[in-house]
């Protein structure tokens, strides 16, 4: 393999940039000649296809989002987009191809392998967290301690005023932001989309508290809870709890930004690495790793359909640690 291609697609992550970096420079050390596609699949459609060498990806590495760009790509989902896609790398030398992203992201490049066999090995780039086959994914560290920092804040205020803060964080399909938030930031209740509640439960935990004297309390609400967002939970408490102060936060996209963490400018260049000399050991549809803190290559196929477990026994911390 002589040539090689590096795509950011879907949401973007703190730590993307470091993944790029390792990619540039790892197949440069392998004597590979490396191109970054502009805006993920919509890039390779559109041809913007450019060359990367060393200095491209030097001070990029504290660096937030990602500086080949991210978009989606309607047409790539087509039979005639990818046809496009695939007459650019072909035009353009490109042998395999390392893309950073999530689900969709891997789905894309399964598909894309099935019908013109381009080599792809990808890099988990999301800060859900919900990809099977890896300890964890690009992003994440960085965005749990985006959402602790501004519920720390959140928590001095509800304090002063002796209120009840419901708080909105990302995880559309997977409560690992949630948990990891609600037990870093001491949080009275956490809710989860892998974890059946009840707005009964809520009442009485808010109700207990408020026995014991505990007049300010934060409830942790990952986006994609079953009950109902943070605004719909939050007014369902205030109705059958007219004397508390009940408020709610969505913390949103901040938390997808930002100079990336220690850990995920790491976890972004093992990985990097580890997807380029994948794709030069012969590997292909395979997402690459960490478990166990070992390198670990699983298939697309597993990473896209099978559910990663969120560790229950977190949920118990909570119960247990918030009476």
């Amino acid at each position: 393999m002589k040539k090689i291609a590096v795509l950011t697609s879907g949401g973007d992550a703190p730590g993307m940039n470091a993944a790029i970096r390792a990619v540039v420079r790892g197949a440069i050390y392998n004597h590979v000649e490396v191109c970054g596609i502009i805006r993920g699949y919509k890039g390779m459609i559109d041809g913007d296809i450019r060359p990367l060498k060393s200095h491209d990806v030097s001070n990029i590495i504290q660096k937030g989002g990602t500086i080949l760009k991210s978009a989606r790509s309607e047409e790539f989902r087509t039979k005639r987009g990818r046809e496009k896609a695939y007459k650019n790398l072909k035009e353009n030398g490109i042998e395999g191809i390392v893309a950073i992203g999530g689900n969709g992201t891997f789905t894309g490049a399964e598909i894309f392998l099935k019908e013109f066999g381009v080599p792809t090995v990808g890099v988990p780039g999301t800060i859900d967290n919900d990809l099977y086959g890896t300890d964890y994914t690009i992003g994440f560290d960085t965005a749990v301690n985006t959402a602790l920092d501004a519920i720390d804040k959140i928590r001095d205020t509800a304090d002063s005023h002796d209120r009840v803060f419901f708080v909105e964080v990302m995880g559309r399909d997977s409560g690992y932001i949630a948990v990891q938030t609600g037990i870093g930031g001491g949080a009275e209740l956490v809710m989860v989309p892998e974890n059946p509640d009840s707005i009964e439960r809520v009442i009485q935990t808010l109700s207990t508290g408020r026995d014991r004297s505990k007049f300010s309390s934060i409830v942790v609400v990952a986006e994609g809870e079953e009950l109902g967002d943070a605004h719909y939970l939050s007014v369902k408490a205030k109705e059958m709890l007219p004397n508390m102060d009940i408020r709610m936060t969505t913390l949103g996209h901040v938390q997808r930004g930002g100079a990336p963490s220690a850990i995920d400018r790491i976890l972004g260049s093992r990985l990097g690495l580890a997807a380029v000399e994948g794709l030069l050991e012969g590997k292909h549809n395979v997402m690459a790793g960490i478990i166990n803190d070992k390198v670990n290559y699983c298939s697309f196929h597993d990473s896209i359909n099978k559910k990663k477990p969120l560790n229950h026994e977190l949920i118990r911390m909570v119960n247990i640690l918030s009476i």
